[in-house]
């Protein structure tokens, strides 16, 4: 059995070492150790209240914004511990974008959309610039071609796979290195769940892309690795293919299985 995320000579995109998270007094993370490759697909799975969408929250530190939150160890992005005393969380959320399971489109305008990073972050307030990110940012959702004459449209009108790339686009305006999803599809249709799924994979050539979900199907199909967590603890982590069909643990094997969880 290999170390956790030991995938060759390459500095990984996100390690994370003895890494641990308190609420209060739970010890909701227990010494996680992985690392994650760039440009890749990573899925994390395991029964509801495993602690996946809590680690996923700790590698853009959105779990700072809860009271009574600890944290020891590391998870350093790009060699750098984003845990340290000099880090811009601010920065740190720009480069690390994250989409939530409910598609959270502003009630304002497709445009105003995909522009708020821009504007808020003071990036540009060139109109021609921002046109063009706006239309980059789109057609790399593959969203462009069905709403290019409502850009100007409420937001809110769109369908809610629509409202997921919108989402996504709005991230990607920005200029992340890192995508973070928590469950995107669990309220979407089979249709639009597959159409989410393409995406993914089309934008992993561009981005590292970190995965929360329950859908064994889905992590099987869209990730190049997979972690299976329990109980706070990361029980195996290797390539998706192995976890699925020969996995090293034999938890892990009832749970992909379906014999519990």
């Amino acid at each position: 059995m290999r170390l956790y995320g030991d995938f060759g000579q390459h500095m990984p995109k996100i390690e994370i070492k003895k890494f641990n998270l308190y609420y209060a007094d739970f010890h909701a993370l227990q010494n996680i150790n992985i690392n994650i490759e760039e440009k890749r697909i990573t899925a994390m799975i395991g029964p509801s209240g495993c602690g996946k969408s809590t680690l996923l929250r700790s590698i853009n530190r959105i779990n700072d914004t809860l009271e009574k939150v600890y944290t020891s160890g590391e998870i350093n992005i790009s060699g750098e511990n984003i845990y340290g005393r000099e880090i811009d969380v601010d920065a740190l959320r720009r480069n690390v974008g994250m989409v939530f399971q409910r598609p959270n489109p502003f009630p304002i305008s497709i445009y105003e959309n995909v522009a708020f990073g821009l504007k808020v972050n003071r990036i540009t307030s060139n109109k021609n610039i921002v046109d063009e990110t706006v239309e980059r940012s789109l057609k790399a959702v593959l969203l462009w071609n069905d709403i290019k004459d409502k850009l100007h449209k409420s937001a809110l009108n769109l369908t809610l796979e629509q409202q997921q790339r919108l989402c996504i686009a709005r991230l990607i305006a920005i200029a992340p290195h890192i995508i973070l999803l928590d469950e995107p599809c669990s309220s979407l249709d089979p249709v639009a769940t597959q159409k989410i799924e393409e995406l993914m994979i089309q934008l992993k050539d561009r981005y590292t892309i970190v995965v929360v979900t329950h859908n064994m199907q889905q992590a099987a199909r869209i990730s190049h690795d997979t972690a299976f967590m329990l109980l706070g603890e990361l029980i195996e982590f290797d390539k998706t293919e192995k976890i699925f069909t020969n996995p090293s643990r034999k938890e892990t094997g009832d749970y992909v299985s379906g014999r519990f969880g």
